[in-house]
């Protein structure tokens, strides 16, 4: 047998073993903490059309999309994002329906990146989405079970920042920037580059004192203090309207008593370009990357032909597993597996052996069999 055939793909993996099992206790866990709140399981396809991701619909870019073709020859992708596909599914059953809508999810998601990135290109999701709901209750109940989340699988130390996109394409509405420079901006500061974000202004020639102005929301965070100075550096209702909404927020996660894990940073802001509204990413120790990911996406749904106001998350497996190593947080796993050996070539000792087995078994005890 070839070499080649023996390893995977880059950017893929096997999982097995003791480490399998710390990663269907971790997934069993969020699943039992999610379904508390009350979300219904639901499971969309592996693969989707290609526009379900499209430039306009606002998620992941072409070029990071694994794309492939049916006998039809109609183009397909295996998803990078969940919740365009629950979006779509959303519409197509409960078209009508304007009670709040719970969904939590649990799957695999993959996304066609450079092998110099370091990155997994296929990494395991649980996730929730709630759907025609567009209170700050609602964003307040979907961080709250995200810190609960976290909590329940054994992390302590961590935290959630939470933004408001609708400050920042307000700030950049009263700045009169274009569509394409508001991206590239959005790049720009979504990639904490203010470097970029400082030549860009000047490029396109934005005027003080927004240039100034964007420059210093970029990198505003922290606490409420900062909120009421955001407030005070703009004059349209917009952007306004986000910071209250914020203040808002924060009084009912209050209510929740999670506030020690909540920061506000005004600067961050997502690839996706459907998020609308709050959004949110969690960090702890051990690993770079946010180990969770939501906002609100009041326009999502529209692109399915439901109009629908919806905020989601989704928490990242793989990272937690990392994260949950290298603070060395022990797992309450199940009791490995027993071993029962009979004579190889004995009837009466391999029926006595069964019985044992079947006993054991029946107490909810994994035990395999074996001759010797």
């Amino acid at each position: 047998m070839s070499k080649i055939l023996l390893h995977t793909p880059e950017g893929v993996r096997d999982i097995y073993g003791k480490e399998y099992a710390r990663k269907l206790w971790v997934e069993n866990k969020l699943h039992e903490i999610i379904k508390s709140y009350g979300y219904e399981d639901i499971q969309t396809p592996t693969f989707e059309f290609f526009d379900v991701f499209s430039k306009e619909i606002g998620t992941t870019p072409s070029k990071e999309l694994y794309k492939f073709f049916d006998k039809e020859n109609n183009t397909l992708v295996l998803r990078p994002d969940f919740t365009p596909s629950i979006a779509r599914c959303a519409a197509k059953f409960f078209m009508e329906e304007q009670v709040p809508l719970r969904f939590s999810y649990l799957g695999n998601t993959f996304t066609n990146t450079s092998n110099l990135q370091g990155k997994l290109k296929e990494v395991t999701q649980i996730g929730a989405e709630l759907i025609n709901e567009p209170s700050v209750e609602a964003d307040a109940e979907m961080i709250s079970l995200v810190i609960e989340a976290l909590q329940g699988i054994g992390l302590k130390q961590f935290q959630v920042s939470i933004g408001e996109m609708e400050y920042f394409k307000g700030l950049c509405e009263e700045a009169g920037l274009d569509e394409d420079t508001e991206l590239d901006l959005r790049a720009c500061i979504s990639g904490k580059n203010y470097f970029a974000a400082q030549e860009l202004l000047s490029e396109r020639h934005v005027a003080d004192p927004y240039r100034d102005i964007l420059l210093k929301a970029a990198d505003m965070f922290s606490d409420m203090a900062s909120l009421s100075e955001a407030r005070a550096l703009v004059k349209n209702e917009r952007s306004i309207a986000a910071i209250e909404r914020l203040e808002k927020l924060e009084e009912v996660l209050k209510a929740y008593r999670v506030s020690e894990h909540i920061s506000f940073d005004l600067g961050m802001l997502s690839k996706y370009n459907y998020y609308t509204g709050v959004i949110f990413k969690a960090y702890t120790y051990g690993v770079g990357n946010a180990v969770v990911k939501g906002g609100r996406y009041n326009n999502l749904l529209h692109q399915f032909g439901k109009e629908a106001p919806a905020i989601g998350f989704a928490l990242v497996i793989d990272e937690l597993l990392e994260a949950l190593d290298r603070q060395k947080v022990e797992l309450p796993l199940p009791e490995g597996i027993q071993t029962l050996y009979y004579k190889k070539g004995d009837s009466a000792d391999y029926l006595e052996q069964l019985k044992r087995v079947k006993e054991l078994r029946s107490q909810g005890k994994a035990v395999a069999l074996t001759p010797q």
